[in-house]
């Protein structure tokens, strides 16, 4: 009799083990085998991490095997189990492998295709959850077969199902529809819940931060600069050092708008907009050139940043004991000879007036800082709503969703793109059940808590477009892109290199599955996809300018550049360097407990300091800095892909490739750091997270 040797491996996960009984059954050309039961004597199989071998004898010849299928069964109580793999050695000595890399949950049962590329079909059963497993990548051309139209077919009605549309508030992304992290399909929740549990990673942070003894001081100021030290000296490290040394100055308040944590709102100034009627008479003595204000103009040499989507923001009044505020600054910065970036007007709202002056560098000294300061906290909290929250978050979540609903497993997009979206339905899922809900954790310390990140979000998705998420559009829309004029954006350059590997992989994987222009046409399950991104996602807004269809190899290799980008280098570089810019408070309030000066000449230091959050707030702040910078346990990076979705051998060989670029653009990007006192890092590939996770 026909004797086979089955190999199982469990994945490494949490409580990807299972105690449950697991049969297998083969399905050959020329009949299918019994059911066997997986089980050796006096041994704990299926163990989380563990490779388990058996011997499977069947009673007569099967042919050639194209589907293995999996159950499992209850034993005691019901166990969840992560499957990576089935190989099977038949008895003429050929090794054929079973791809997975799914949880089985419940009564469950997977029928898995042969990663050969051989077909499969998913086998009807009544009150059981069926899922599908991987195999070669196909698009729907290829499964000719009725039965295997219909098996595409039916996972996506249950994936439809499963991963259902939400709007969460008014005027946002469409969201996942689940109230809660355990609501969740099992294939997306996190392996521990508890590792992104917010209100756990926070109070740890500040047990961590030896804070613990500020954080319910509320309405409690601090004495002066030196005081907020009391919390800043656990924590200090290259970067936030030297920001603690030399925050005041203006030469490092204009070096975080090329390479903080927020590098996207700077642009160049074509022309100064009469809302900020500032003259060459007011900043002559910052102009080092001789040149006029609108000489420096026309030269290129004069940037800003406007907050207007700060204006008529609601501050957040959850606690009725301290009044929080809100400004919605103009920065005005001039390159100086030295090519550097300089801050050379500050008014702190939109519209012109005796009681809103413009703020020079020539003001007193306390006058000049105090307006330096209500600019960076209003950059903290556009950076934290807008360029983090719902340009690397709520984004990428769309791209997941509409993923989930359109692509099944076999299809090779979604083979590229799951790996990327990895953890960010649940991450996202998270955040709003315990940090940016209705009291949640954000209104603690935010002032744009209790609501008004709400309304900043409802603003700024009329402002998201396809385009702004093209890296190197987006650079050149904002007249960033000259290397000569602006040489040091680090942002930009490293960037721009992490784009082109992205881009040059995935045209690489198109080039594999679409042979011409026609064939992504006529997939319809890719164009259902991005028709879901557009209608649902984006909400159907043309002025998004997100496409409805992509009729070219060459459109779709630059989508899915933004996916993978978006989720990947842009979520890095504007996530993981909140500890670095932030930890030190008076560089980044999250609040202001003041309102903007109204008058030069009469700020004080004292002023200050009771304009700066209090010490509960800044602990609250602190704590969130640090647990938002930490990777995730067993992050996965750029340019790994351990579950094996694709077994062919081309893609194989495009991904070594796509990991060969990436290596070297980290040696150019440890070259360029050397020596230097503030390294540019985030977007250095072997620190580049391949999801938003955190």
């Amino acid at each position: 009799m026909p004797s086979y040797t089955v190999t199982v491996a469990t994945g490494s996960q949490w409580f990807a083990g299972t105690d449950d009984y697991i049969y297998l059954s083969l399905i050959g050309s020329a009949g299918c085998s019994e059911k066997h039961l997986l089980d050796k004597a006096f041994y704990n199989d299926f163990e989380r991490g563990a490779v388990d071998s058996y011997d499977v004898t069947v009673d007569e010849e099967l042919g050639e095997i194209q589907l293995v299928k999996i159950e499992k069964r209850k034993y005691w109580l019901h166990d969840d189990w992560y499957l990576k793999y089935v190989t099977l050695k038949t008895p003429h000595g050929d090794y054929i492998e079973f791809p997975c890399y799914r949880w089985i949950t419940g009564e469950g049962e997977i029928v898995l295709r042969d990663g050969r590329g051989n077909e499969s079909l998913l086998m009807d059963t009544v009150s059981i959850v069926l899922q599908m497993g991987s195999s070669a990548a196909k698009l729907a051309r290829d499964d000719q077969i009725h039965v295997l139209k219909q098996h595409r077919r039916k996972e996506l009605e249950t994936r439809q199902k499963q991963y259902r549309w939400m709007e969460w508030n008014p005027g946002f992304p469409l969201s996942i529809d689940a109230k809660c992290h355990k609501d969740l399909p099992r294939d997306i929740q996190f392996d521990s819940e508890k590792g992104v549990d917010f209100v756990l990673n926070y109070s740890k942070a500040m047990e961590n931060l030896f804070i613990n003894r500020f954080m319910h001081m509320f309405q409690s100021s601090w004495n002066d600069f030196a005081d907020f030290e009391k919390i800043f000296v656990k924590i200090s490290n290259t970067i936030s050092e030297r920001v603690k040394n030399h925050w005041q100055e203006d030469l490092m308040f204009g070096y975080q708008f090329l390479n903080g944590c927020n590098p996207v709102l700077i642009k160049r100034c074509t022309e100064i907009p009469q809302k900020l009627p500032v003259t060459t008479e007011m900043v002559e003595c910052s102009l080092e050139r001789h040149l006029s204000l609108e000489q420096e103009v026309q030269e290129g040499n004069i940037f800003i940043v406007d907050y207007e989507l700060l204006d008529g923001i609601d501050a957040n009044k959850t606690d009725p004991c301290t009044h929080q505020f809100l400004a919605a600054p103009i920065c005005l910065l001039y390159k100086n000879l030295a090519n550097k970036i300089v801050p050379i007007a500050i008014q702190l709202n939109q519209t012109p007036g005796e009681e809103n002056p413009i703020f020079l560098p020539s003001d007193a000294k306390y006058d000049w800082l105090l307006a330096k300061i209500w600019v960076r906290s209003s950059d903290f909290h556009v950076h934290q709503t807008i360029t983090h929250l719902l340009r690397t978050h709520l984004v990428s979540e769309v791209f997941g969703i509409a993923m989930y609903r359109q692509l099944p497993a076999v299809h090779p997009i979604f083979k590229l793109l799951v790996a990327h979206v990895r953890f960010t339905i649940a991450i996202n899922t998270k955040a709003r059940e315990q940090l940016i809900c209705e009291y949640g954790l954000f209104d603690k310390a935010n002032a744009t808590g209790g609501g008004g990140h709400v309304q900043m979000v409802q603003r700024a998705v009329q402002d998201l477009t396809y385009s702004s998420l093209c890296f190197p559009e987006a650079i050149k829309a904002r007249g960033m892109d000259s290397t000569e004029d602006i040489p040091y954006y680090f942002y930009r350059d490293d960037g721009l290199l992490v784009w082109k590997a992205i881009q040059s992989f995935t045209a690489e994987v198109v080039s594999i599955y679409y042979e011409n222009d026609q064939v992504v046409e006529e997939d319809q399950e890719l164009q259902d996809f991005v028709k879901d991104v557009y209608v649902y996602g984006m909400r159907g807004r043309k002025a998004s300018g997100f496409p409805k269809s992509l009729k070219s190899r060459e459109k779709l290799s630059e989508y899915l550049t933004v996916v993978i980008f978006t989720a990947s280098a842009q979520h890095a570089a504007v996530n993981f360097g909140q500890y670095d810019w932030c930890s030190w408070i008076p560089n980044a309030p999250p609040t202001m407990r003041a309102p903007p000066p109204t008058a030069k000449g009469v700020v004080t230091i004292e002023q200050i300091v009771d304009t700066l959050p209090d010490r509960g707030r800044s602990c609250w702040h602190l704590g969130a800095v640090w647990a938002l910078s930490q990777f995730q346990e067993n992050e996965l990076y750029l340019g790994m892909y351990p579950e094996e979705h694709f077994i062919e051998k081309p893609v194989k060989e495009a991904m070594t490739r796509f990991r060969k670029n990436l290596e070297a653009i980290v040696s150019v990007i440890a070259e360029r750091n050397k020596n230097k006192k503030l390294p540019y890092y985030y977007l250095s590939p072997d620190r580049i997270p391949n999801s938003v996770a955190i």
